[in-house]
Order: structure tokens, then C-alpha cells, then sequence
């Protein structure tokens, strides 16, 4: 497999299984078994782009049932050297409205069993997780969504939970109380994975609802209405991600390809 294909990776989340016209479809077969679905490559300007959806294009993979190892490895494998992370995410605070986007610069994980690392056997490592998400990548997406008048938030701590189920009030008054402004459920280990085949990660927040409605004052989120207010922002998404790409530095001023040995 040739290491050169694309040096930028997309992950689609729910709603966004799509984002190429001109594509060819590749098949990578990795370490870890199957990945959610074949690498869509393209072109924007002159940059090479890989595409994947994260739950397969006909979502039929639930948050806590993702190959994430399979996805990261072969987004690598490819030659990525950044990888953007979209996702449709609720909120946990009353200022942070839907449709409003948040470049995380945070995550706490309350998920459970999942296969989150590649040192795992005899090749055991101990990264860092301080700042998970790429300082360089981050100001880039931040400056071309302002240059674009988007409603953002620069910083954000997202909480992932398993999934597939939706919070219960308790719960979702819980993460509110500790200040936590985003919650998902597919960024970990996602982000992490990335980290550590030194690829920069990149997320972006679209807020679609607020959770169990309890700092909206408004019904508890449900499937239909995230994928509604998703389907409403996916030409905003869109745009954003050809800016940020489009406006991508190659010389990099980061330390994420030594997170790793």
C-alpha cells in the first residue's frame, strides 16, 4: 500500500457519511480487522483527502461497536499526517446553543471497554493526554471559522459516554455541574488513537441539542431531532472543512508526530 495517498483524513459522524464527489473508493486491510467502511479519496485544491465514515455510510455501527484502531491505522497507513474529527454533539451548557460549533481542546471519558490503544502487547507506551488535540490544527479551523461568521466556541471540554443510549437527567445535570461543555459519543478513543500514530487530531463540535433538555428548558434530545439540526448545518460543515483544509500549513510548529516512539 502506498504511504501517500492522502495527508489529511476525514471522520464523518452521524448524518455526515458524504463529503467528496470525485472520489475513488480503497479497502484497507489492517492489524485490527475490518474498518466502519472503505477510505474515499479526493482532492481539495492541491491537498489529497481521505474520507470514512466512522458508523459506516449506512450508520450501522453503534458508537461502542466502532473498529476505532481499524479506522486510525489505516487512515496512517495512507500516509495521514492530521486527521479532523467532526461529530454531532450535544450540549451541557446553556451559552453553547445548537448549531453553534466547538473546537474541543478537552475530553473526559466515561466510556467503558473499549479497545483504546495500540500499545497493548510487548510494545508498551505511556503517552501523554495533557492536550489531546493539536494546538497548530485548532488555530487554523478557528480562524477560518470566524473568517466564515460561524458561532463558535474556541475551547471546550467534551464528555464521551458509551452510547448508544442518551443520558438520563441525573447524568446529564451531573456533567453540567462539573463544567464540562460538550457530550459525544465517539471522540474517544478516537482522538487518542490518533495521538498516538503521531497524527495531529483535530474535532469540531456541531451542536445539535441539549442532551436531557434540563439547561435548555426544552424535551430531551432524541435521534430524529440530532440528525434534523445536523442535516439543517451539513452545507456549514462542509464549508468549513474546505477553508480549513484549503488554509493548512505544511510546515508544522507541533509536537504530535513525537507522542509516540
Amino acid at each position: 500500500m502506498s504511504k501517500n495517498l492522502a495527508s489529511i483524513g476525514i471522520f464523518g459522524g452521524s448524518g455526515f457519511y458524504k463529503f467528496l464527489d470525485n472520489i475513488e473508493e480503497i479497502n484497507i486491510e489492517t492489524p485490527f480487522g475490518k474498518t466502519s467502511d472503505a477510505i474515499m479519496l479526493g482532492k481539495i485544491g492541491d491537498k489529497s483527502v481521505a474520507f470514512m465514515p466512522r458508523h459506516g455510510r449506512n450508520h450501522s455501527i453503534a458508537p461502542h461497536k466502532v473498529n476505532y484502531r481499524a479506522n486510525v491505522w489505516a487512515m496512517k497507513e495512507i500516509g495521514c499526517k492530521r486527521v479532523i474529527s467532526p461529530c454531532a454533539a450535544g450540549s451541557l451548557q446553556k451559552h453553547v446553543k445548537p448549531g453553534d460549533i466547538v473546537f474541543c481542546d478537552q475530553y473526559v471519558n466515561w466510556t467503558n471497554s473499549r479497545l483504546d490503544t495500540f500499545f497493548d502487547k510487548d510494545n508498551i507506551q505511556h503517552i501523554s493526554s495533557a492536550e489531546p488535540y493539536c494546538p497548530q490544527l485548532r488555530k487554523t479551523a478557528i480562524d477560518c471559522a470566524k473568517k466564515l461568521g460561524y458561532s463558535i466556541h474556541e475551547k471546550g471540554c467534551v464528555v464521551v459516554i458509551q452510547g448508544p443510549r442518551f443520558n438520563t437527567k441525573a447524568e446529564s445535570a451531573f456533567f453540567t455541574r462539573q463544567g464540562w461543555e460538550v457530550i459525544n459519543m465517539t471522540q474517544y478513543p478516537e482522538v487518542h488513537l490518533v495521538k498516538e500514530l503521531n497524527m495531529c487530531p483535530l474535532n469540531i463540535s456541531l451542536i445539535t441539542d441539549y442532551d436531557a433538555g434540563l439547561v435548555g428548558d426544552c424535551e430531551p434530545v432524541s435521534h430524529e431531532a440530532v440528525m434534523k439540526v445536523f442535516e439543517e448545518n451539513i452545507s456549514k460543515l462542509q464549508k468549513l472543512l474546505f477553508s480549513i483544509i484549503e488554509n493548512i500549513n505544511d510546515n508544522k510548529s507541533c509536537r504530535c508526530d513525537n507522542s509516540a516512539k
